[in-house]
C-alpha cells in the first residue's frame, strides 16, 4: 500500500490539470480508508498510528510536485524570453552600428562619386583628388565591414529559412517556401540581415496575425532581391504598423535595401524585403 501510495502520488502529481490531481488526492484517500476499514473493521481502530502522517504525506506529495514542475517550467519559460531579449537587444545594437558607421561611410562614397561624375570632363586635377578620398573611404568601409562581422553570429538565409518553417508549424500555421535563387551567394552581413528580417516578420506573424497560412518568395529580378512573407492573417487593422517594422527597415536601409509591410486586398499582410545584388553572382552548381 506504501509503494503503491507513493507511486501514485508522484504520478498524479505530474498531471496537467488541478482536477485531475483532486480525483488522484481522493483516490488516495479512498485507499486509505479501504485497507483500514479491512484491517480493524467498522470501529476504524488503528493497529499504527504512523498511518495517518502517511496518509498526510501522500495526499500532499501530489500538490507538491504539480508546483514543483510548474516552477521548473516557469523557470525554462524565463530563460527563453531573457534570451530572446539578449536577441533583440543584439540584434538592435547590430541595426544601430550598421546605419551609424557604415551607413554613413557608404553615403560618403556616393556624394564623391557623383561630384566626381560632373567634374570628369572640367577638373582633371580635381578628379584625381576625388577619386583618391573615394578608395581611402571606401577602405574605411571595408574595415567597418570586418570589425562587424567579426562581432556579428553569421545566420544563413538557408538555415533561417528552416528555423522560420518549424516555428510556424509549431504555432499550427501551414508555411509553403519558394526559393529560385538557392545558389545565391551574398556577403555575411548582408545574409545575416535579411535572415534577422526574416525572422522579425515570421514572429510577427505568430504573435500577431492570427493566421493559418504563409508564403514566402525568395526571388532576383533586375538584379534587385525581392523575399516576400505573405500570411492570411488579421492585417494591420487591430495591431497598426509598429509590429517590428522599423527594426527590419533600420536594417535594410543600412544595406541600402527596403523593407516594407501592407495589407493585402482580402484578410492578411505582405512584407517586402529587397535589396541591391548587382554585384553579387550566382554559385556554379557542380
Amino acid at each position: 500500500m506504501l509503494l503503491f501510495g507513493f507511486t501514485f502520488a508522484d504520478l498524479i502529481g505530474r498531471a496537467k490539470k488541478k482536477w485531475h490531481i483532486a480525483i488522484g488526492m481522493i483516490a488516495i484517500a479512498f485507499m486509505f480508508f479501504i485497507v483500514i476499514w479491512f484491517e480493524s473493521g467498522a470501529s476504524f481502530k488503528l493497529k499504527s498510528q504512523a498511518i495517518i502522517p502517511i496518509m498526510i504525506i501522500q495526499l500532499l506529495l501530489p500538490m507538491l510536485i504539480f508546483y514543483v514542475e510548474k516552477s521548473k517550467k516557469l523557470q525554462s519559460e524565463l530563460t527563453v524570453v531573457n534570451t530572446q531579449l539578449v536577441q533583440q537587444e543584439e540584434r538592435q545594437r547590430i541595426a544601430r552600428d550598421l546605419h551609424d558607421t557604415l551607413g554613413h561611410t557608404l553615403t560618403m562614397i556616393k556624394i564623391k562619386t557623383e561630384l566626381t561624375s560632373k567634374l570628369v570632363d572640367k577638373d582633371t586635377m580635381r578628379v584625381k583628388d576625388e577619386l583618391n578620398d573615394i578608395l581611402a573611404t571606401t577602405r574605411t568601409a571595408l574595415k567597418q565591414v570586418r570589425e562587424l562581422v567579426s562581432d556579428l553570429n553569421f545566420i544563413s538565409l538557408e538555415s533561417e529559412l528552416i528555423h522560420c518553417k518549424q516555428h510556424l508549424q509549431t504555432a499550427d500555421i501551414s508555411i509553403n517556401i519558394n526559393n529560385n535563387c538557392p545558389k545565391l551567394l551574398l556577403a555575411s552581413v548582408e545574409e545575416t540581415m535579411l535572415s534577422l528580417c526574416l525572422r522579425e516578420a515570421t514572429t510577427n506573424i505568430i504573435k500577431h496575425s492570427q493566421a493559418k497560412k504563409c508564403q514566402i518568395d525568395i526571388n532576383t529580378i533586375n538584379g534587385i532581391l525581392n523575399i516576400t512573407i505573405v500570411d492570411d492573417g488579421v492585417g494591420l487593422h487591430i495591431q497598426g504598423h509598429g509590429n517590428g517594422l522599423s527594426s527590419m527597415k533600420e536594417r535594410m536601409n543600412a544595406l541600402l535595401g527596403t523593407a516594407s509591410i501592407e495589407n493585402l486586398p482580402t484578410d492578411g499582410t505582405i512584407v517586402t524585403l529587397t535589396l541591391p545584388i548587382q554585384h553579387y553572382r550566382l554559385e556554379q552548381t557542380t
